[in-house]
């Protein structure tokens, strides 16, 4: 090879490795740029909080006891066999809203239950409560019934009642608003679910009430449930279930509606006050249901103020759709909490009598919502109400309950998992403050031949304040 050509590959060389080094500097920038953090600029976005204004507080009563056939004029038709009492009131600034009867076309004379509409005061929600109570002693109707106000749903559920022989129950729908409501009833038995004919496209107008015979939708149902979902407007639903043995009147209550299931339900306030019956008749029983699918239910039944349960609890399986009812007779003299611990949602409800002899009365008891903000609640006419408290959370609570009107005030400390009782005054309004700790709370009567028992149900807290990013 000539000097000159050496030369030439010598610079050719070099420029090749010069440039390989080149390439491979920027392979390993790029890598390094791509592992390293780059610098990023973050801004938060705007937002502003709007808090909605409070809607109208809306609570409908289910009236006075209802009979049928006693107008011989219309043997069909449904009359007023007791007129109901009616207590109502709310915070000590909050004015009481007027009652508005609401019209009862199925009546052969008089009128429904009441309805109250309570406007916010400027920004502050305007929280009431009432509650009625009725009590009869006839052939054909005997015994004492008792339940809250409450705001009409699109979706509750009523657990209670049959439509066996003997049973006269009946469907009340309730609608206080300004537009027609269109309700299906669909009844959960021992074939499952079915929505019969008389349940399908029940209209309701506005401000009125309607009735439908639970006999005409599950005829010879023993355990029915049925569910009542409703569009065009909210309805508040209850049942009026009684039963009469041979010619006998055994009792009547007014059921309220539960507002959803749920996997951990707690029954409140049950009161058990007829001593020793036959073996063969069954005082206390707890009836269930799964609607959606199949589950196993846990069900403790415990004395209030003692965290040892009263009876070994009961573990059964639910086939969806269809109710089970659990015997929870030998309970002694006392108020009792039945824990429903479920692994699906169910919906749950506690039967008790006073015995099952002329003159004797029974309750249907529901289970009670968490209470996590300042209520309101009222008391009915009618035997000394009591007041249960339970405490399911894991800090003990300070719970403060006073009368609306400013009068009377208690302070008590509810132990974490445990449970107490306080006497009320009837026909009172009070407010019941926790804290912000979650408890729950029922309303027990029992009297002479009366038996009767409701939830608490929280306020509606405020709305939530509303996010708006512009």
């Amino acid at each position: 090879m000539s000097e000159g050509r050496g030369r030439r590959a010598a610079r050719t060389g070099a420029r090749l490795i010069g440039g390989g080094a080149v390439a491979a500097g920027v392979v390993v920038a790029v890598v390094a740029g791509l592992t390293a953090p780059w610098p990023t600029i973050q801004r938060e976005p705007a937002e502003i909080a709007a808090v909605p204004a409070p809607a109208p507080v809306v609570l409908a009563c289910g009236g006075g006891l209802l009979s049928l056939g006693r107008d011989p004029v219309a043997a069909d038709g449904l009359s007023i066999a007791a007129t109901a009492s009616v207590t109502a009131g709310a915070r000590a600034e909050v004015a009481v809203p007027d009652p508005v009867a609401l019209d009862a076309p199925f009546l052969t004379e008089g009128d429904g239950g009441a309805a109250f509409t309570a406007l916010p005061e400027g920004r502050t929600r305007a929280d009431i409560a009432a509650a009625s109570s009725a009590q009869i002693a006839e052939p054909d109707l005997a015994g004492y019934a008792a339940s809250a106000c409450r705001p009409p749903l699109l979706e509750s559920w009523l657990v209670g009642g049959s439509a066996a022989t003997g049973a006269a129950d009946l469907v009340v729908l309730s609608n206080p608003g300004d537009v027609a409501a269109t309700v299906e009833l669909a009844v959960f038995g021992a074939e499952g679910l079915t929505v019969p004919p008389g349940g399908a496209g029940v209209v309701v107008p506005p401000r009125s009430q309607g009735v439908v015979p639970l006999a005409g939708l599950a005829i010879g149902e023993e355990r029915p449930v049925v569910r009542v979902q409703a569009t065009g407007a909210p309805v508040q639903a209850s049942l009026q279930s009684s039963i009469t043995r041979t010619l006998t009147a055994g009792g009547v209550d007014q059921v309220g509606a539960l507002a959803q299931p749920a996997t951990d339900a707690a029954i409140l306030g049950v009161t058990v006050t007829g001593g020793t019956v036959d073996a063969a008749q069954v005082p206390t029983l707890v009836r269930v249901l799964s609607p959606s699918a199949d589950a196993t239910v846990r069900v403790t039944v415990t004395p209030v103020g003692s965290p040892t349960p009263a009876l070994t609890p009961t573990e059964v399986d639910l086939v969806a759709g269809e109710p089970l009812e659990v015997d929870l007779g030998g309970l002694e003299n006392g108020t009792y909490t039945v824990d429903v611990a479920a692994d699906q949602p169910v919906v749950s409800a506690v039967w008790q009598t006073t015995g099952f002899e002329a003159g004797d009365d029974f309750a249907w008891y529901t289970p009670a919502p968490l209470v996590d903000v300042p209520s309101v609640f009222a008391t009915p006419a009618g035997p000394e109400p009591v007041l249960t408290l339970q405490n399911p959370g894991d800090q003990d609570a300070t719970v403060v309950l006073a009368a609306a009107d400013g009068g009377s005030r208690v302070e008590v400390i509810v132990l974490a998992g445990e449970s107490t009782t306080l006497r009320l005054a009837p026909q009172t309004v009070y407010t019941l403050d926790a804290a912000s700790v979650p408890i729950r709370a029922a309303v027990s009567l029992a009297g002479d031949g009366a038996l009767a028992g409701y939830p608490v149900w929280p306020a509606d807290a405020a709305a939530p304040p509303i996010i708006v990013y512009p």
